[in-house]
């Protein structure tokens, strides 16, 4: 482990994005700790960011330039640190590089310092946060038996990872969730996860890629294109075609060793979660423990008793008979498109009888087809309830056959659903698009819905 707080002490460091959900407050403050010099620069305003500059108004040794960046930021600096979703083209990080300053991501930043540790890394399109959380879950039941501390870090809501480095010893798991943007640092530093799950690939973020599938998949690709011998790559079949077209391009091929699972031998699992994709998740975190020689017995009893996670095809509760699902986190319309599937599919029902689904969706476009979206509420869905957006304004004008109702907020939504759902029916929340727009993030919308569904009797 290198001496995290000598390295930092005293650097001039340009942290570009603070935001709201918590992530930059923690390694900002992290930094501020070991003694760096900080410039905190945001697009938002300081009326915006007032509760997060709250947080951080302690420490004399951090400036806050906000509602705006300035070039002069991002020169003379020892190290610049961006936060997911800066643009590929942003002039500030061009002229860091001019300037030959390492521009780093928190995660990323937190691998190339934690030499001495065991990473897991996981991305994919969809399927990482749950598999993520069951890895993390799996791994850390059995901590006595590996006889190692297992810790979480990565796409983590409102965590940081630079600040696991207070914490982790040699030889201890850090199971992280990663983005492309995330994998952008591990790129940028030449270091993939010595365990890297690649779950699916799929077309998202075309907004911030815009419509270059290409550059999505080289960020993503990040997590197994430096792996060493010795390492191990984990992986579905649909994806392992795009990743062995992306090993032949690499100079000295693949080193790891590649794991292709196999979903049926889950398939009489007790675990929580519906859907078969869910399943294919389920294969890649079992695939995982397995690495770590953990006994199936074991791997079984802590599936077993996961919960499931929060936002992601999430039973809430049953209302005068009618099931509510929250599938937040679904902000694409494949992902909402697998929920739909996954719990037509458990009813058991006839062909003729699956229509029990009410739909809530509706959000910010991201740029993606919406074709197959509109033919899976047609087959599966009785009606859909949207709340405004770019991206509803899209669907909107798509060809739905079923009731279809556009409000003006979530409370409205969860009303009009329950009025138009019957007892047997599914209420089921899963946006199809991004938060933006009517909510800060989708965290906060997530809340909402939680709050209002916990309301009800």
């Amino acid at each position: 482990m290198k001496n995290y707080k000598e390295y930092f002490k005293d650097k001039k460091i340009t942290v570009m994005g603070l935001g709201l959900l918590g992530r930059s407050i923690a390694y900002t403050q992290f930094l501020a700790e070991c003694g760096a010099q900080l410039i905190v620069t945001d697009l938002k305003s300081r009326e915006r960011l007032a509760t997060s500059i709250k947080l951080l108004a302690k420490y004399p040794n951090i400036k806050f330039v906000l509602g705006e960046h300035r070039l002069s930021d991002f020169q003379g600096k020892d190290i610049i640190i961006k936060s997911a979703g800066v643009p590929l083209d942003s002039i500030y990080i061009k002229e860091a590089q001019k300037n030959k300053i390492p521009v780093k991501i928190d995660a990323s930043l937190f691998a190339e310092l934690a030499e001495d540790v065991t990473m897991v890394g996981v991305t994919g399109t969809r399927g990482k946060t749950m598999t993520t959380m069951l890895i993390y879950e799996i791994l850390k039941s059995n901590e006595k038996l590996l006889k190692r501390k297992i810790y979480l870090g990565g796409n983590v809501r409102g965590g940081a990872t630079l600040p696991l480095l207070n914490k982790v010893k040699s030889n201890d798991i850090v199971v992280l969730e990663l983005d492309s943007w995330q994998l952008q640092g591990f790129g940028d530093a030449n270091i993939s996860p010595n365990i890297s799950v690649f779950t699916t690939f799929m077309c998202d973020h075309m907004n911030y890629y815009k419509d270059d599938m290409n550059r999505y998949f080289e960020d993503k690709a990040n997590i197994f294109k430096y792996q060493k011998k010795g390492d191990v790559l984990i992986t579905l079949p649909k994806v392992k075609k795009l990743i062995d077209k992306e090993i032949k391009s690499l100079p000295e091929g693949n080193k790891s060793k590649v794991i292709v699972v196999k979903t049926k031998n889950v398939l009489d699992w007790d675990f929580v979660v519906p859907g078969l994709y869910q399943r294919d998740n389920l294969a890649c975190a079992v695939e995982v423990a397995k690495q770590f020689q953990i006994p199936e017995v074991k791997i079984k009893k802590a599936v077993k008793a996961f919960k499931g996670v929060e936002g992601r095809l999430q039973y809430v509760k049953t209302v005068k008979g009618i099931k509510i699902y929250n599938d937040n986190n679904a902000t694409t319309p494949e992902a909402t498109i697998a929920g739909i599937e996954a719990l037509s599919a458990n009813q058991g029902l006839s062909e003729s009888a699956k229509k029990n689904i009410v739909l809530i969706c509706g959000g910010a476009t991201k740029n993606l087809p919406l074709e197959n979206l509109v033919k899976a509420i047609n087959k599966n869905c009785k009606a859909v309830v949207m709340i405004g957006g770019t991206g509803t304004d899209e669907l909107m004008s798509k060809k739905l056959k079923v009731e279809s109702n556009k409000v003006d907020n979530l409370k409205d939504a969860v009303e009009k659903a329950l009025s138009v759902a019957k007892r047997g029916d599914i209420v089921l929340f899963s946006s199809a698009f991004a938060s933006f727009g009517m909510f800060n993030n989708e965290y906060e919308r997530n809340d909402l819905f939680m709050k209002i569904i916990k309301k009800l009797k």
